[in-house]
């Protein structure tokens, strides 16, 4: 079943991703953080990112980098490279202020 505005991580997806997410991946190393922060062009030209990731990556917006084949594990590394967390992530995918995002959190936990 669909779920509107989602976009399900699954074989395709991948496949599309494969490239967007091997380059997070890299972001496990503090050497690749460092590189890719001094030089994002030239390290995003390491991986061949198309143009597609490319600009996900240059807007640094969730929902584009997940519609480019971007994993959210993944993603999670490229994010912390600029001192965002699951919750920034997750404001951003819900369209809330991380303030909001965190109350919604709260008033789940507490039903």
């Amino acid at each position: 079943m669909a779920i509107p505005g989602t976009t399900p991580f699954d074989g395709e997806q991948a496949q599309k991703g494969y490239a967007l997410n091997k380059m997070c991946f890299s972001f496990n190393s503090a050497d690749n953080r460092k590189a890719f922060v001094e030089d994002p062009e030239a390290y995003m030209r390491n991986y061949a990112l198309n143009a597609e990731q490319a600009e996900a990556i240059r807007s640094k917006q969730v929902l584009r980098l997940i519609a480019a084949g971007g994993n959210a594990y993944y993603l999670a590394k490229f994010a912390g490279i600029f001192g965002l967390d699951m919750q920034d992530i997750g404001a951003q995918q819900t369209g809330l202020t991380k303030e909001a995002f965190q109350a919604k959190l709260r008033a789940a936990a507490n039903n």
